[in-house]
C-alpha cells in the first residue's frame, strides 16, 4: 500500500462547496481507500491505496458531485506521495517561513497539466510586497505582512491556471509533510 495525501481545490471556502470531513472520509473509505483521514477542513486526505494517483484523483473527483451537494463542480484534486509532499518542503527557498511577523507565507500546488513555469507566468506580482519562487510541484509566495493589502497574489484567482492550483499556508504544509512521514 502506498500512502498518499489528496488536496482538495474548492471545498469549504467562502461557505461553499461544504464538505463535513467525517462525511468525505466516510465516502473515501467506502471507495477503498485504506487508513482515511483528515486534517483541517481545507480538504487535506491522507489515506492508503494501492492504485496509482491518477486513478485515485479521478475517483475522488467523479464522486464527489455524487457524494455531496456542491455548490459548482470546480473541485479537483492533486494526490501526492510523500516523497512528493517532502520535495516541497525541501524546494522551498532558503528562510521561508522564518520571520511571520513580516511576512505572509503560502504554497501553491500545481495540478498537471498546468507547468509551474506557467503557472509563474500567470502570476502578478507587486514589487516590495510579493515575492514568488518556483519549485517542482509549487509555487511559493512571501508578502509583506505591513502591505499585504496592496499584493496582486490574489488575481491569480481570476486566471484560468488557477483552476489547476491549489493553495495552502506554509505551517499546513509543514504539518502535512510531518503527518506524511508519521503515518
Amino acid at each position: 500500500m502506498t500512502k498518499y495525501v489528496a488536496l482538495l481545490r474548492g471545498i469549504n471556502v467562502g461557505g461553499k462547496n461544504k464538505v463535513p470531513m467525517t462525511d468525505l472520509k466516510k465516502c473515501l473509505e467506502d471507495l477503498g481507500f485504506s487508513n482515511v483521514s483528515t486534517y483541517i477542513a481545507s480538504g487535506n486526505v491522507f489515506l492508503e491505496s494501492e492504485k496509482p494517483a491518477r486513478v485515485i484523483k479521478a475517483q475522488i473527483e467523479k464522486t464527489l458531485p455524487k457524494s455531496f451537494k456542491l455548490d459548482s463542480e470546480l473541485v479537483k484534486v492533486l494526490v501526492l506521495t510523500a516523497k512528493q509532499v517532502k520535495t516541497v518542503a525541501e524546494d522551498a527557498p532558503k528562510g521561508f517561513g522564518k520571520e511571520p511577523k513580516k511576512f505572509r507565507y503560502d504554497v501553491l500546488f500545481i495540478m498537471p497539466p498546468l507547468t509551474p513555469a506557467k503557472a509563474m507566468a500567470a502570476i502578478e506580482l507587486k514589487e516590495g510586497v510579493d515575492y514568488a519562487w518556483s519549485g517542482r510541484h509549487a509555487i511559493y509566495f512571501r508578502r509583506l505582512e505591513a502591505r499585504v493589502t496592496s499584493s496582486r497574489v490574489s488575481k491569480i484567482v481570476g486566471k484560468p491556471e488557477y483552476q489547476l492550483m491549489t493553495l495552502r499556508n506554509w505551517n499546513t504544509t509543514q504539518k502535512i509533510e510531518a503527518l506524511m512521514e508519521n503515518k
